[in-house]
This record gives C-alpha cells, sequence and structure tokens, in this order.
C-alpha cells in the first residue's frame, strides 16, 4: 500500500474517533445525558466548553511533542486518551465525573490531527499533500455519522454507546502504533511561530467559525429534541445528516486547487449559516431539517479543510504547527461560543441564539487569505 493510502486510511479512521465519537457525540447524546444527569443548558454549555478547551491544550501540546518525538507515539496516544476519556464518560455518575471526562475525551482531537499532519508532509509526495490532509480530515464526517445508527440500535442508552466507542479507540490505537511513520519536524525550527498576515487572519476566521459551529455541535441534538419533539431516534438522524454531509470534506483540497481559499471560505461560510437556521428556525419539517444539518456538515469540514491548509501553506515547513493554529482557534471560538449559546438561550430565547451564531458564522468572511502563490512564499 503506498504511504498516502496507508496514512489516509489510519488518520481518517483515528480522526473519526477522535472528533466524531469522542468529541462532538457528546452534544448527541446530550437530551439522554441531561435527562440522567440533570444538567440544564447552562451547565450543559460549560461542560461542551470544556471539552473544547482540552482541545486547545492538547493540541499545544501534540504539535509541540510532534516536533520532538514524531507522529506515530503523538498519534497513538491520541486513540488512547480518547479510549479512557469515553470509558469515564460511560461510567460518569455526576455532572463532576462528566465533565472531567469530557474534558479527556475532547483533549484527544487536540493530540491526533497535529501528528497526522506532520506524517503526511514527511511520507506523502508534495503534489497529493492537501487532498491526503482533507481526507483524513474527512474522517470527523465519518465519525460524526456513525453516531447516528449507533444511537438509534442502542435507543439512546448513551453509557453503552460510550463504551463500544472507547473499544473501538483501543483498536484504533494499535493500528497507528503499527501504520504511521514516525515523522517529526525540524527541531531548530521550534519555538512560537512568526504571527504575520496570514496567520493573523487565520486566527480571526477560524476563531469566529468555530464559535458559530456551537450552535448545532453543543446544541443540535437540544434543538431538535426541544423545538420538534424529536426523540433519540430523531436527534440520531439528524447527526447521521450532519455525518454525511460532512463527508464533503474529503473534497475541500481539490475545491481549493480549482477556486482558491477566499472562494471557497466564503461560500462555505453561508452554507454553514443556512445550516444552522434551517435547523434552529426553518419550517418544523423534517425534510429541512435534515437538509440544513446535511449542509452544515458539509460546510464545517470543507472549512476546517480550508483552515488547515491555510495554516499548512502559511508555515510551510512546520506543518504540525500550521495546522494547529488554525484547528486551535476554531477550537477556542467553540470554547468560548459553546456558554455564549447556553446562556443566550437560557436567558433569551431559540431565535436569537440560534440568529446570532448565523450571523457571526458570515462575519468570519471578512478576513481573507492572500493568493496560494503568496502564502507557500511565507
Amino acid at each position: 500500500m503506498s504511504p498516502a493510502l496507508r496514512i489516509g486510511a489510519v488518520g481518517f479512521a483515528l480522526i473519526a474517533v477522535c472528533y466524531g465519537f469522542a468529541r462532538f457525540a457528546f452534544g448527541l447524546f446530550l437530551p439522554q445525558i441531561d435527562g440522567d444527569l440533570t444538567l440544564g443548558p447552562s451547565l450543559a454549555g460549560i461542560i461542551s466548553g470544556g471539552s473544547f478547551a482540552g482541545y486547545c491544550i492538547a493540541i499545544i501540546v501534540s504539535a509541540i511533542l510532534t516536533e520532538r518525538i514524531g507522529a506515530r507515539a503523538v498519534a497513538t496516544a491520541a486513540a488512547i486518551v480518547a479510549a479512557i476519556g469515553m470509558a469515564v464518560i460511560a461510567l460518569a455518575s455526576t455532572p463532576f465525573f462528566l465533565a472531567v471526562a469530557v474534558l479527556v475525551a475532547g483533549s484527544s482531537t487536540g493530540l491526533a490531527s497535529p501528528p497526522m499532519a506532520a506524517a503526511v508532509a514527511v511520507a506523502v509526495r508534495e503534489r497529493r499533500q492537501d487532498v491526503t490532509n482533507t481526507v483524513i480530515n474527512a474522517g470527523t464526517s465519518a465519525g460524526v455519522a456513525l453516531t447516528g445508527p449507533v444511537a438509534l440500535l442502542m435507543a439512546g442508552q448513551w453509557r453503552l454507546a460510550f463504551a463500544a466507542f472507547a473499544a473501538v479507540a483501543v483498536v484504533l490505537a494499535l493500528a497507528a502504533a503499527f501504520a504511521l511513520p514516525n515523522a517529526g519536524s525540524n527541531k531548530n525550527l521550534s519555538g512560537f511561530p512568526p504571527m504575520n498576515g496570514p496567520v493573523l487572519r487565520l486566527v480571526a476566521a477560524s476563531f469566529l467559525m468555530g464559535a458559530a459551529s456551537t450552535a448545532l455541535w453543543s446544541f443540535g441534538g437540544q434543538i431538535v429534541s426541544e423545538r420538534l419533539g424529536w426523540g433519540p431516534t430523531g436527534t440520531g438522524m439528524i447527526w447521521s445528516a450532519i455525518g454525511a454531509g460532512g463527508i464533503a470534506g474529503a473534497w475541500a483540497g481539490s475545491l481549493v486547487k480549482r477556486f482558491g481559499l477566499d472562494t471557497v471560505h466564503w461560500t462555505f461560510l453561508g452554507l454553514m449559516s443556512t445550516g444552522i437556521l434551517a435547523v434552529g428556525l426553518g419550517p418544523a419539517i423534517s425534510a429541512i431539517v435534515l437538509a440544513g444539518g446535511a449542509f452544515f456538515g458539509a460546510a464545517y469540514v470543507i472549512l476546517t479543510g480550508v483552515y488547515l491548509i491555510w495554516g499548512v501553506r502559511a508555515l510551510s515547513e512546520r506543518p504540525a504547527t500550521g495546522l494547529m493554529i488554525g484547528f486551535l482557534t476554531i477550537a477556542i471560538g467553540q470554547t468560548a461560543g459553546s456558554p455564549v449559546f447556553g446562556l443566550v438561550l437560557e436567558k433569551a430565547d431559540l431565535k436569537a441564539a440560534v440568529t446570532g451564531f448565523a450571523i457571526i458564522a458570515l462575519i468570519a468572511g471578512v478576513f481573507r487569505a492572500r493568493p496560494a502563490t503568496a502564502v507557500a512564499s511565507v
């Protein structure tokens, strides 16, 4: 098997488990978890924000460790941390233990992404790197899409679901340990990267997109449960729709190559805003709500692919760090956005929260990347 296929397949599966299961499945099972542990909107937002906060810390640590000890060890550690966090979620008996477990599970996603970018940079031919990176990144959607059928099969048994997810993560730890190269970046380039124009614009855009995305990542299940009266079957369907739409993220690299970063960025921020509005405020028709979820999923994964390419091009000699900057600021935006959405939902109403966060997604488009040739030369 070629390096691109081997690294792409293991990376796709690792990202699916860490992002789809360990991080975003919490939003799908939130109505059932809330029913068992009595969280409330504000506490649920804080706990969800804790997952994003754990990601912020972990992705910085991951970029540093990848440059020092290599991709294989860090990617394997990501799968192990995901397994531990999800196992504790399955056993949590109080909101406190749940919050700790969600933070640990969410941190696995921060550990997973930088080593995959480093592995691709070292082992995959340059002309295939953008496509391989964005295919790996689309693993998020596969993981999210699979959580929907799992929720349906387990009829809302969230503890059993997270126990199963933890078992899958153990398998992925073994796969990463055997299949990935021990690739790292040049240690002479370690330290804080230069905060030049492309990097600063990336930070601003990815922060706003991340904040906007929490409308559905953290509260999508609760929105359709309360607004449409959907039970576990319905919330599983919206999650499957989000995940299925996100498979389009595998084409982010090809879209950027053909149309450019700015065009793809603007287009899919608009699609994200549309998806949020369709799920949160559109007609209470199942087809429209599910279509909104699919729009959101496609937009989110393609936008993360845009920020991945943007960051790697801006810091071409340090791909793990370039990816880290974009993905870190997405997570910082999610850390801030999740409790804010919960607070607005509790203090005002759903319309205000959804409308505000849909507008935030559009504002992110104010920030533009330089043309690809200029960015690559930085």
